[in-house]
């Protein structure tokens, strides 16, 4: 599925007032900020009384309400922090970002962390020798180091506030593109693009990054879990459950979370068995269930075991004449299109793997054998 990219966050108050400015204007809410920021609306509150950093007019005398100079100045505060310039030194330069603002739309300006002059914003930010020239210089850019590309407003938050270390914004972030957007389009244009950014950081720096990849892993799986326990509405689905595993050697798990978490918000029957399954305890598992389905995950070739996913995909169940078999679902990278062969398929996506496993509760199928 492509990222709406011209869509940004959902929810009444994310939405700018489009007569903004300090004229009178009143442009959008500190709530609304903090999440296109990635921050928390109690750290934009410290910010302004530790710092000074506040809008340039508050309607009504009392309300914040930030306007797109604004934005662009706290978007520059949390670039220099997040590059480790002390935040008293970052307030000082970033109020030299806002000046007379002739525009009303923080949406449209550069200083947006959707649209801002870097790009896709990998850099981590000059060092603090070139703190006080950088605003001069340089339109408030994502700041949040990481190779992001062209994504979603949500996205781009998320990984700055995973650069920060910054839990409570994750939550929050997370928490309300769930809500927002429903959990395919939060795992495969929010939550995926960020973890798969931050893979690559690290990567691609040594050892650099890798307590932002742990922490957002952490925080990522929290959620998903949520969703997954979360009862439906209405009754559960009955029937033999759906087992997911990572093939063995195979250590990633989150995708399988994901897909477990979908499976759920549908009210199908699951068991997680995780990590690098060793092919004795599957085929075990598999013989003791009955499952309705197999999903394996494999990240790269290596642990691929097509051997694997054929001998799960032979084991039949029930009685002579009426016997059935798991449909193998062959998840991940690691895998071929070739080697979905009979009783596996490969689906692409996790609304294509949800929805392959509903069909199965409405169309069992026959060993082929019986």
């Amino acid at each position: 599925m492509a990222p709406a990219r011209s869509r940004g966050p959902a929810g009444p108050d994310t939405e700018p007032d489009r007569a903004g400015g300090p004229d009178g204007s009143v442009g959008i809410t500190t709530g609304a900020v903090a999440r296109r920021l990635g921050v928390s609306p109690t750290t934009v509150r410290s910010w302004e009384q530790r710092y000074g950093i506040a809008p340039a007019a508050r309607q009504g005398g009392k309300h914040r309400r930030w306007t797109r100079d604004d934005v662009a100045m706290l978007d520059e505060m949390c670039r220099l922090t997040t590059a480790g310039i002390p935040p008293a030194e970052a307030a000082r330069a970033a109020m030299t970002t806002r000046v007379p603002t002739t525009g009303t739309e923080p949406e449209t300006g550069a200083a947006t962390p959707h649209t801002s002059s870097t790009g896709t914003g990998t850099g981590p930010g000059p060092g603090p020798a070139s703190a006080s020239a950088a605003p001069r210089t340089r339109a408030a850019g994502a700041g949040s180091g990481l190779p992001l590309g062209a994504v979603r407003p949500e996205c781009r938050g998320l990984a700055r506030a995973a650069v920060r270390l910054d839990s409570p914004a994750i939550d929050d972030l997370l928490t309300e593109v769930l809500r927002d957007h429903g959990l395919v389009t939060a795992w495969e244009e929010v939550m995926a693009p960020t973890l798969h950014a931050v893979g690559r950081k690290w990567g691609t720096t040594g050892e650099r990054y890798v307590e932002v990849e742990h922490l957002l892993s952490w925080h990522v799986s929290t959620a998903l879990r949520k969703v997954a326990v979360t009862r439906p509405p209405g009754t559960p689905v009955e029937g033999p459950p759906v087992l997911l595993a990572c093939t063995p050697g195979e250590q990633h798990t989150l995708p399988l979370e994901a897909l477990a978490a979908g499976l759920a918000e549908r009210g199908l029957p699951t068991r997680m068995f995780g990590a690098a399954v060793p092919a004795e305890a599957l085929d075990e598992a598999v013989r003791r269930l009955g499952p309705a389905a197999v999903a394996l995950w494999s990240q790269s070739a290596s642990t691929a075991d097509a051997a694997l996913a054929r001998q799960v995909a032979r084991t039949g169940f029930g009685l002579r004449g009426a016997r059935t078999a798991p449909l193998v679902l062959l998840l991940g990278p690691g895998w071929q299109t070739s080697q979905a062969r009979a009783g596996a398929v490969r689906p692409h996506g996790l609304r294509a793997a949800i929805d392959a496993v509903a069909h199965l509760f409405t169309h069992p199928r026959r060993h082929p054998t019986a």
